[in-house]
């Protein structure tokens, strides 16, 4: 039985079917939708992974798991996901920044792929079947369900998605695995009351942020919008820095420096030569970082410095402060909004008690784990899909093996 009908959910079943034609493979899901996150991912078009061929440079965009993805990347990895899905028809493509896509553009042709390969190993499916209770007795599961309604199984896959509370893994305690307490991960900083949201729509394709009083800092594009700053440096950022934002009560302040090719002493060189060499013009018409220009004079008006101002008529208390904007410029980040098709979560089930090169318990015999219910998440660009299709191969694979081994097929049933 496989507890879930997410990504990691279906490559779990169809691989386990399609490994051992013999097993019954049973998918029960609790909501009446199957492969929600897969539909709505990367704007509808579902980033399926990431054009990442190295495993030691593709575990560091996984801020927890990254030694246990790191040995179970070994066993299935990204040329593999390519692999799977052009075996069955649907071709990847790359974009600049390494997302892969269908080349569809469509979500749809994924969901098709695994729908297609779910019927055609003869897996069961059972909606809105919420599992309540599982009892581990004499090497069989015994499952009680929300409405009531009871079956068993050999094995049991639990690929159910992160939860946001810890609340909401109390089915699972009896299994006696440690649960890491989740948080969330991926999400924007929101800075009320400072002008910088006027600019919203204004993207920078390289800025350096980082947050006071820790040692988390990122590099990369910032979106700046109606309620602060977003866009895939501060996703990561968020991501990395998940567990102590959460302490902090989601109040902060972060230092951001729009040029990250310069400190403030190069900066300040900078500023100094443009004084000289062109001291006649306005300091709002000679953008010399290539800034937006609304960028620009919204860092000279937070520096006090008069659009009409020209170079060499520049104060040094305001030139410094136009560096120190410049490099360093300070916000107070009070709360977060998270993304809903970006919606991950940190915690889970602890990882030093699962198997990476098979996703069995080391607990309990027989029941398996895959994707985000783990303590493993990476950041927004096709990370969390990989770990999905990565775990769940696995976990399938190890299933249909175990039960050849043994001779005997899954003989679940959710009457």
């Amino acid at each position: 039985m496989v507890i879930g009908g997410g990504a990691a959910g279906f490559f779990c079943a169809i691989n386990a079917a399609e490994s051992d034609p013999e097993l019954r493979v049973v998918m029960v899901e609790k909501h009446n939708k199957l492969l929600s996150k897969v539909r709505i991912s990367g704007g509808g078009r579902c980033n399926v992974t990431h054009a990442c061929f190295s495993i030691s440079e593709m575990i560091k965009n996984y801020p927890r798991g990254g030694n246990f993805l790191k040995k179970a990347f070994h066993r299935f990895f990204t040329n593999d996901t390519i692999q799977w899905f052009e075996k069955r028809g649907v071709v990847l493509k790359t974009e600049a920044d390494g997302r892969m896509f269908p080349v569809t553009n469509s979500s749809s042709t994924i969901i098709d792929c695994l729908m297609k390969e779910l019927n055609r190993c003869g897996i069961e499916i059972f909606m809105n079947k919420e599992v309540k209770h599982i009892n581990f007795n004499q090497d069989k599961f015994e499952i009680e369900f929300a409405d009531s309604s009871l079956s068993s199984a050999d094995y049991v896959c639990v690929a159910c998605g992160g939860y946001s509370k810890p609340t909401q893994f109390a089915w699972l305690q009896p299994f006696g695995h440690a649960i890491e307490p989740p948080v969330p991960s991926l999400f924007t900083f929101n800075i009320p009351g400072d002008p910088i949201k006027e600019l919203m729509g204004i993207s920078v394709e390289d800025v350096s942020i980082r947050i006071i009083g820790t040692n988390h800092m990122q590099r990369g594009p910032v979106l700046i919008t109606h309620w602060g700053l977003s866009g895939p440096a501060v996703l990561k950022l968020s991501a990395f820095a998940a567990i102590d934002l959460f302490k902090l009560g989601y109040s902060f302040t972060i230092t951001v420096n729009w040029v990250p090719g310069y400190n403030e002493q190069t900066a300040r060189d900078k500023l100094i030569g443009i004084r000289t060499n062109i001291g006649s013009l306005k300091v709002v018409s000679k953008n010399s970082f290539f800034l937006p220009q609304r960028l620009w004079k919204y860092l000279i008006a937070q520096s006090g410095i008069h659009e009409e101002m020209r170079w060499a008529d520049l104060p040094a208390k305001s030139q410094n402060k136009l560096v120190k904007n410049l490099t360093a410029q300070e916000f107070s980040v009070k709360g977060k909004t998270t993304f809903k098709e970006e919606f991950v979560t940190a915690g889970g089930i602890d990882l030093a008690e699962i198997d990476a090169t098979s996703m069995e318990s080391k607990i309990v015999p027989g029941l398996f784990f895959a994707g985000e219910i783990m303590n493993a998440d990476g950041i927004t660009g096709g990370f969390n899909f990989q770990h999905a299709w990565t775990s769940g191969w696995i976990a399938g694979k190890n299933i249909a093996e175990r039960s050849r081994e043994n001779n005997i097929p899954l003989q679940g049933s959710a009457e």
